[in-house]
């Protein structure tokens, strides 16, 4: 039996573009100056990390009101809009058909996590599906994804990880996790360093049943 742990957004559903643009757009609507990569700082940092992160470069509201602003921009989304991405549903389905392990962590919450893998008819499929917010931590921590593995009861070799976010796949890597980087139109002009710095790298997900490690 294998083990996988994938990430949510960019990885396992095309959310990546609501996402961005909620993001984004609590910078415009405060007038608050951003760096250009600021996409890729944000990603693995989840909602309450964002929050913190905004708070750190002068938008002026609360973390508690940045959350809430973030949650009310994606719900309409992720409940009722947001697709899988290509293949990733038939690919679930087999691998979970030969017996594999399946688990989710992921810095979106679990109010639009749930409900939209609930909407798609693959919540069951997941043996854990965790929020960074369960570990009080973000997916720049390589704590998280050693904690993830303890409560798999696998050893932390014994996990590909999966995501579209080149700096989540460097710190699972430094964690001990075999890695797997998955392409998406939001991180592709990092393909080639996620190749370079990754065990494997997917175009998509009718890729990666043969993959061994």
């Amino acid at each position: 039996m294998a083990t996988y742990l994938f990430d949510f957004d960019g990885t396992l559903v095309d959310s990546m573009p609501v996402f961005v643009a909620s993001m984004l757009q609590i910078l415009e609507d405060t007038h608050t100056p951003y760096a250009d990569d600021i996409v890729k700082t944000i990603t693995p940092l989840g909602l309450v990390g964002t929050a913190q992160y905004y708070v750190s470069i002068g938008v002026p509201l609360t973390q508690e009101e940045i959350m809430e602003r973030m949650k009310a921009a994606m719900l309409d989304a992720y409940f009722h809009h947001i697709p899988a991405k290509e293949q990733v549903i038939d690919t679930l389905r087999l691998l979970k058909e030969r017996g594999d392990s399946l688990n989710i962590l992921t810095a979106s919450p679990h109010i639009t996590l749930d409900a939209c893998l609930k909407r798609l008819g693959i919540f069951d499929w997941f043996d854990h599906v965790w929020s960074c917010d369960d570990f009080a931590t973000t997916k720049s921590d390589p704590a998280i994804y050693k904690a993830a593995a303890e409560q798999m009861g696998v050893p932390v070799d014994r996990v590909l990880f999966l995501d579209d976010n080149l700096n989540a796949d460097r710190t699972a890597k430094a964690a001990g996790m075999k890695v797997c980087g998955v392409y998406d139109a939001s991180s592709a002009e990092y393909a080639e360093q996620m190749k370079e710095q990754t065990d494997f790298y997917i175009e998509d997900f009718s890729q990666l049943p043969p993959i061994v490690w």
